[in-house]
């Protein structure tokens, strides 16, 4: 079981899996929703960048990529003050609510590529 810890100091927030340095770098290749790294305790872009982040962590990438903004907005908009934590299994358990509430369908696909 994986353990996430995020701290807010000076107003820089980081990320950490068990004791290893999460970086938004992968999450900004995919959607680049905040250049200037995580954040938590509101519904914005460092948030979705977060959310994104700690789904590329815990599923697939086109599973994170369906799910991230209502992961955003059950877990990290509500993640509250300068430090929290979290489990994997934690994550895992409010990833199966979403995964029944947003059942994921092939013909969705949130980027189609234009017919020539």
């Amino acid at each position: 079981m994986a353990l996430f810890i995020g701290r807010r100091i000076n107003q820089v927030c980081t990320v950490e899996k068990d004791g290893h340095p999460l970086s938004p770098r992968w999450s900004l290749s995919l959607r680049n929703h905040s250049p200037a790294g995580f954040n938590w305790g509101y519904s914005g872009s460092g948030p979705a960048q977060l959310a994104l982040a700690l789904l590329l962590e815990e599923t697939t990438v086109k599973e994170a990529l369906h799910l991230y903004q209502p992961f955003k907005r059950a877990v990290v908009s509500r993640f509250e003050g300068d430090r929290w934590q979290a489990t994997s299994e934690g994550f895992q358990t409010i990833l199966a609510k979403l995964r029944e509430t947003h059942p994921y369908r092939e013909w969705e696909e949130e980027e189609v590529e234009d017919e020539a």
